[in-house]
């Protein structure tokens, strides 16, 4: 609920004269800022992320152990340029199996830079939470290629 700012009136000193409280510049712009913000019709939609505006892919870190640390998983962005946006709290960094990619940190609330995936798929981690994994399906539409070393989730 949106209120508008109230003048309040202080006495100074007994029934002598009545003064207006001197009200500080930012406080009012603050206030203005409300109530234009407040003043809406209500039909206004939500901005979207500028990655999902360009049409680009964006693949959503939540942080969860292994396969359901990135969503979609498995993306099918083989071929395509993605971003990964980072929805958690704590600073992530995207690389690929094969050390071709690296989003560099990703900060909580933050999207990375656009990253080209391989046609042919392929597994990824988070470099500083390896039990985070994910892979990219094939051009296509066909499964990733399989996984092997270190940052393997089994259970996908």
């Amino acid at each position: 609920m949106c209120r508008e700012p109230i003048l309040l009136d202080a006495h100074a000193g007994g029934d002598e004269g009545v003064f207006m409280r001197t009200i500080s510049v930012p406080v009012l712009v603050a206030s203005a800022l409300v109530v234009v913000a407040c003043g809406g019709s209500g039909s206004s939609t939500p901005t979207a992320p500028s990655s999902s505006s360009t049409g680009t892919p964006t693949i959503v870190i939540n942080r969860q152990n292994g396969s359901l640390s990135f969503s979609p998983n498995p993306a099918a962005f083989g071929g395509m340029t993605v971003v990964f946006r980072n929805a958690d709290s704590v600073l992530h960094r995207v690389q690929l199996n094969d050390m071709s990619v690296d989003t560099g940190d990703i900060a909580p609330g933050a999207t990375s830079r656009a990253v080209q995936m391989p046609m042919a798929g392929t597994n990824y981690h988070c470099a500083l939470h390896p039990d985070m994994v994910g892979a990219i399906n094939a051009s296509g539409g066909l499964p990733p290629p399989p996984c092997e070393g270190v940052y393997c989730d089994t259970a996908r």
